[in-house]
């Protein structure tokens, strides 16, 4: 079965409903720690689920992050979560992220249900060219943070 089979996609009131009904459950942000610290990131201490904070890409480069998994690993422990939401500005690198995850957990014989948040965290770009207005976590009214 190919990876991108293996990978849900949920709008970020269905990852967030999901989330508060899977236990065994983490969201996993995929952004850059600046990205996270200039414009906030999703709070999901209200449902008691842990968020990890992984780099897809790494910066400044921009390269795929060589350690992702095993940082992912790090962050929640070796035998992850039986659920991951992968989660970042609009939808694409997080999945790029839960695909691989769910593609390395399979092959190990302990397969992992990934799931992309659509959207992402900022949402698509309107008119003008900005993010954070149409749609996404933040404008879903979703808990979130900064700082």
């Amino acid at each position: 079965m190919d990876a991108m089979q293996d990978v849900g996609q949920l709008s970020p009131r269905e990852a967030f409903a999901a989330l508060q009904d899977t236990a065994d459950s983490a969201l996993v942000d995929v952004r850059t720690e600046a990205e996270i610290a200039f414009v906030g990131g999703p709070d999901p201490r209200a449902l008691g689920r842990p968020l990890a904070g992984v780099e897809w890409l790494d910066f400044p480069a921009c390269r795929p992050n060589p350690r992702f998994l095993e940082e992912l690993r790090a962050a929640l422990g070796p035998d992850l979560p039986g659920h991951l939401f992968f989660i970042c500005r609009s939808g694409s690198r997080s999945l790029h992220a839960a695909r691989l995850v769910a593609e390395r957990t399979r092959a190990e014989g302990a397969p992992v249900e990934c799931i992309n948040v659509a959207e992402g965290f900022e949402g698509d770009l309107d008119n003008e060219g900005h993010r954070g207005s149409v749609n996404g976590w933040k404008v879903a009214g979703l808990p979130w943070r900064q700082g």
